[in-house]
């Protein structure tokens, strides 16, 4: 038996069970008569459909959800399933069952999986602030949805106007917080004020939610006896419960039997996965729906590495592939034709507004209270007005229960679509957070005063990046006269996965388990650098998270860069050294990210070729032993290199030498095209020969320095002395060269691999060199320094040990 998907009658399909699957089309069969042939074919469509408005929407920064409800109503009687032919062919009333229980299998793996993700620690430890913005934002189009409810209520139904009244107000107060993540890293706002403030509210909200559709559900269930609800009530709670006081301890023992750093037994994790299926039987038969059982499930599941295991096992197949077919099942219900009438139009853009503004009102009141501006009030109710699964499960079970007829269905559905559809371009237009143009001078490390405090950047892709740099910023030589602030920026990729954004609104103290493979590498890079903090004298560090897609990711380092008013950035080379002592590419997207840092820096770049720091194993101050090279051929990124090994050589363990490579007076200079370029190198040899000169007269009596002048008439013999360099160095420190002509380096960059590193840097990072030997190319940033104006800095945490780890992203400019 299964519901008509146009009418509200009943119709009774009959079909044989035996036909499962087909004998083949050669044996006469038609493959859509069978019913797993038939499945395979919706899902099919499902997913290419799904994933053709993702592509269509990407540029108008759309969520996967409004794709996949777009989706089903493609394929639903509202268009395609108009045809007859289509309708009874591809989507016939005899699948509805088998498409709707895949659908429900899909949802109940998924809110198990959000229920693993949620931490209730979380929602616990928000502000005062956010809690009240939630409540806040919930009340009014609740009671907008109650009051709605009157005129859509139809006198004939077999509901109490009681249930009416709560299925539309959950529909329309509820906030979507995965869709809610989403759209705030894709508007760079998830790292501001308002969006620790709204992930927050949504969180609280989601919560709230949840309970408010259990008690739905055992309301609309109530329609036999009085008495019905309460037991439904009864039961929940006690099915809670247990899930507290006897799985939780179940679970935690097969955590404590499963010792650290080993795999969880196939037979501990597939107890868990049967579980989810008990927990959502439990719950379906004693009145509430499955997903209620699957989520309570989940909540139990203590955070940590078996929860890490379960999501990683689970996450891909369920999220992309059966959660899908559930959105689409809601837009295969919606009959957009059933919405007749101009009057039911006009209720329906009624609610979309009223609901709106319902919440952003309610939010700015809140949001007066505690004294923050009305526009920022106005952003984040527009940005609570995101709709996504657990307003789908309102709906579909509103409309399974009766509660809500196929009119009712199809308007909620397209105000649940529009009012998600609109916040980006909306919030877009109304807030741009102010981009102070922060102008400063020491954005080189040339530039840097020796008795002021140096800033640095540090960006990390994966905890493997780690040692080497620690041990470079270590060698940098942080004094009293000089300390140094490092601010260290995780960067980690945004995906379609809910489980990749929990690491934005964690808000854990340390010491308690990782949510997900991204935290726990988040928690080792931090953890790492805060070991060195405490060890090393001098030095401050401050722990940030930048999410963002590679593609847009240098813009969240370049404004950290700029607010921060930093000198130097260091970034990891995107390939790693191979066992053998090659190179291999960790992540092609790595390039893109330093490409784009390199022609977009506020200040000066090193990109960091880590083949191990050898001397520097002990990260206590003073001892450290390195040998480090500098190779000067001429200009604006080879005096930054210098400027940094300078600093360098102050330590007592560094040993420098100075290689300066002069061209042969028998060598005639480069063609250039303008008489301004020539100007330009003359300017530049001239500005090289005054830095050398000052760099010598003052490390004149330092043993520990070396200085060369190394005569070459062209790029092979460059080439030749390079590679004769012995491998006892630890680190080379060489200019990038961009925009410099020098008859030197002339052919080189015809066979460059990696052109962003320029010549030299290319050639040392090469595999065929035979050094394996670390290498930092550094860019200086050329800025117009006449037009820029002194500025005071601001705090520094270098003078105060307490910097709160900022746990949602990037701490906002101060």
């Amino acid at each position: 038996m299964a519901e008509e998907n146009s009418t509200t009658d009943t119709s009774i399909i009959c079909y044989a069970p035996s036909m499962i699957t087909t004998n083949g089309v050669w044996q006469g069969d038609n493959p859509l008569d069978f019913s797993l042939p038939l499945f395979v074919l919706q899902l099919t469509l499902v997913v290419l459909v799904t994933r053709f408005f993702v592509f269509v929407l990407k540029p108008f920064r759309q969520p996967r959800v409004i794709s996949e409800i777009l989706g089903g109503i493609v394929l639903g009687p509202s268009v395609l399933g108009r045809y007859d032919k289509f309708a009874n062919t591809v989507f016939p009333q005899r699948s509805v069952m088998v498409l709707e229980t895949m659908a429900n299998v899909g949802l109940l793996y998924f809110l198990f999986l959000v229920g693993v993700e949620m931490d209730i620690m979380v929602v616990r430890k928000t502000g005062r602030r956010a809690l009240t913005i939630a409540i806040g934002g919930m009340v009014l189009p609740f009671l907008i949805g109650a009051a709605f409810s009157f005129s859509m209520h139809r006198s004939d139904d077999h509901l109490g106007q009681g249930t009416y009244i709560l299925f539309l107000g959950v529909a329309l107060s509820v906030t979507a917080f995965p869709v809610l993540a989403r759209i705030l890293a894709e508007l760079k706002l998830i790292n501001t004020e308002i969006g620790r403030i709204s992930m927050s509210a949504a969180l609280v909200n989601d919560m709230f939610a949840w309970i408010l559709l259990a008690l739905a559900i055992a309301l609309a269930e109530s329609e036999k006896s009085s008495f019905a609800s309460l037991w439904v009530m009864i039961s929940s709670a006690a099915f809670i419960a247990v899930c507290v006081f006897v799985v939780r301890p179940g679970i935690s023992w097969i955590i404590r039997k499963t010792p650290e750093g080993e795999n969880f037994s196939e037979f501990y994790i597939c107890l868990i996965l049967t579980g989810v299926m008990i927990s959502g039987f439990i719950t379906d038969s004693i009145g509430t729906h499955s997903v209620f059982g699957a989520f309570v499930f989940g909540l139990v599941i203590p955070n940590g590495p078996l929860g890490l295991t379960l999501i990683e096992k689970l996450e891909d197949f369920v999220s992309g592939l059966l959660l899908p077919l559930f959105f689409a099942i809601s837009g295969l219900k919606t009959n957009i034709a059933s919405i007749e009438g101009p009057a039911t139009w006009l209720t329906l853009m009624l609610v979309i507004v009223l609901a709106c503004a319902g919440k952003v009102i309610g939010t700015v009141i809140v949001a007066f209270f505690h004294g923050m501006p009305v526009r920022e009030g106005i952003t984040i109710g527009l940005l609570l007005n995101t709709k996504g699964l657990v307003e789908m499960i309102v709906l579909n079970v509103g409309k399974d229960q009766k509660v809500l007829d196929d009119e009712t269905f199809a308007t909620m559905v397209l105000i649940a679509l529009v009012m998600t559809g609109v916040i980006t371009p909306i919030v877009t237009v109304l807030y741009k957070p102010v981009r102070r143009s922060v102008s400063y001078k020491r954005r080189t490390i040339q530039q840097t005063k020796p008795d002021s405090e140096l800033r640095v950047l540090v960006c990390v892709h994966t905890p493997r990046n780690v040692p080497t740099i620690i041990n470079l910023l270590e060698a940098s030589h942080p004094t009293k006269r000089s300390p140094i602030c490092i601010y260290v920026l995780h960067l980690v990729e945004l995906t379609g996965r809910a489980s990749a954004m929990l690491i934005v609104h964690s808000t854990r103290k340390s010491g308690r388990p990782a949510l997900n493979r991204t935290q726990a590498q988040s928690d080792h890079i931090i953890n790492a650098f805060e070991n060195y903090e405490q060890h090393a004298a001098f030095v401050a560090v401050q722990p940030l998270t930048a999410i963002s897609p590679y593609s847009t990711m240098h813009e969240d380092v370049c404004s950290l860069a700029e607010d921060k008013r930093v000198s130097f950035i260091i970034i990891p080379f995107h390939k790693q050294q191979t066992v053998d002592g090659g190179m291999e590419a960790t992540n092609p997207a790595y390039r893109l990210v330093n490409q784009n840092l390199l022609g977009n820096s506020p200040c000066s770049v090193g990109i960091l070729v880590d083949r191990g720091l050898n001397g520097a194993t002990r990260l206590t101050s003073n001892t450290i032993s390195l040998q480090v090279a500098v190779l000067f051929f001429g200009g604006p990124d080879d005096r930054e290199a210098l400027a940094y090994a300078w600093r360098m050589a102050e330590h007592p363990g560094i040993s420098l030498s100075v290689l300066r490579f002069i061209p042969d007076e028998d060598v005639a200079e480069p063609a250039s095209s303008t008489r301004n370029m020539n100007v330009d190198m003359k300017k530049q040899r001239q500005l090289d020969d005054e830095y050398i000169n000052t760099f010598r007269a003052a490390n004149a009596e330092h043993e520990t320095i070396l200085y060369v002048d190394k005569v070459v008439s062209n790029g092979e013999e460059t080439v030749a002395a390079v590679r004769s360099m012995d491998s006892s160095h630890d680190l080379f420190i060489v200019g990038r060269g961009e925009g410099m002509l020098s008859p030197l380096t002339a052919g080189l960059t015809d066979w460059s691999e990696c052109p962003e590193l320029g010549a030299i840097g290319d050639l040392l990072a090469s595999s065929d060199f035979a050094a394996t030997v670390s290498v930092l190319v550094v860019q200086q940033y050329v800025g117009s320094s006449a037009l820029e104006d002194d500025m005071d800095l601001p705090d520094s945490p270098v003078h105060s040990h307490e910097h709160p780890r900022d746990t949602y992203g990037l701490q906002n400019p101060r």
